[in-house]
């Protein structure tokens, strides 16, 4: 689901003048392995285009970085969509979704609209993310619970290959096609109960493949875990919500926007909480238009 009003704002120019790539994240120029995996993504959209040239790159979230909120996915589809726009490339959904997996697997995802599905593939060319349902089908809110704002030690990527040493990632790949095929019918179908089931099982999957690993991964904070507990006791009680967890301590907690104001109050009562971030499913990576910017 990709999600309204948490956004990723990037700006690319290539110039003639330059001797590097120069970037800016979050306002401050960042030199190191942030710069050089910005690099090495635009080394791929300049191999598309036939050119050389350099770049100066911008980028704002207003959301937290590097939390678990998909920060690398949706930075890399804004950086996808908008140096190919500013290098004179028109490249179609399916071929951005291709190239934005190239900097974050997940970036794959954040270039269509709505709920949307990510094929596996043996060919490059062949693993992208489509749209099967547009925002309006499902009035879904995430309300992320965010227990930190720091800067999470491991990231996705150490931990994607962390999770290759775990003796339960092979299970967790095996049965991914029924999850998927699962939660797919739970969204199409709007069956909330089937939905709950299949998401908090994936992310929990997931995360017993991490806490396995070498080194093992426990990205889990008493908070999250309090989390878990609340959401599981308020839908015992009715309310329409459920969680899952990327890689950090943050909490997605999804629900019908019918109980979300109560829930979004529930969760800020409990202690370690310290806001509570709403959106609704959105549409597609978009350019912003320059007058509008």
């Amino acid at each position: 689901m990709n999600l309204a009003g948490l956004t990723t704002t990037t700006t690319v120019e290539f110039c003639d003048d330059l001797i590097r790539d120069d970037v800016y994240i979050g306002g401050e120029y960042v030199t190191g392995a942030a710069a050089e995996r910005v690099s090495h993504h635009l080394d791929h959209v300049r191999q598309l285009a036939g050119q050389a040239l350099y770049a100066n790159v911008t980028s704002e979230n207003n959301f937290p970085t590097g939390a678990g909120i998909a920060s690398s996915a949706s930075a890399f589809a804004a950086l996808s969509l908008a140096a190919t726009s500013a290098i004179g490339l028109t490249l179609s959904e399916r071929e951005l979704s291709v190239l934005a997996r190239l900097g974050s697997g997940s970036a794959a995802r954040s270039i269509p609209s709505g709920f949307v599905e990510w094929h596996a593939a043996d060919k490059h060319e062949d693993s992208y993310a489509e749209s099967f349902a547009p925002p309006e089908h499902w009035a879904l809110i995430d309300l992320i619970a965010v227990i930190s704002r720091a800067h999470k030690a491991t990231g996705s990527t150490e931990g994607h290959a962390i999770a290759a040493t775990s003796p339960l990632q092979a299970a967790r790949l095996q049965s991914a096609p029924t999850r998927i095929a699962e939660c797919k019918r739970a969204i199409l179908e709007r069956d909330f109960p089937a939905f709950a089931t299949v998401v908090e099982l994936d992310s929990t999957v997931m995360h017993a493949v991490m806490m396995t690993g070498a080194p093992p991964l426990f990205y889990w904070q008493p908070t999250t875990l309090s989390v878990m507990d609340h959401v599981r006791r308020w839908r015992a009680e009715g309310l329409a919500v459920c969680y899952t967890i990327d890689a950090g301590a943050n909490v997605h907690c999804l629900c019908l926007v019918s109980d979300a104001d109560l829930i979004a109050a529930r969760l800020l009562q409990i202690n370690g909480i310290a806001e509570v971030l709403r959106a609704a499913p959105g549409g597609p990576a978009h350019l912003i238009p320059q007058s509008d910017s």
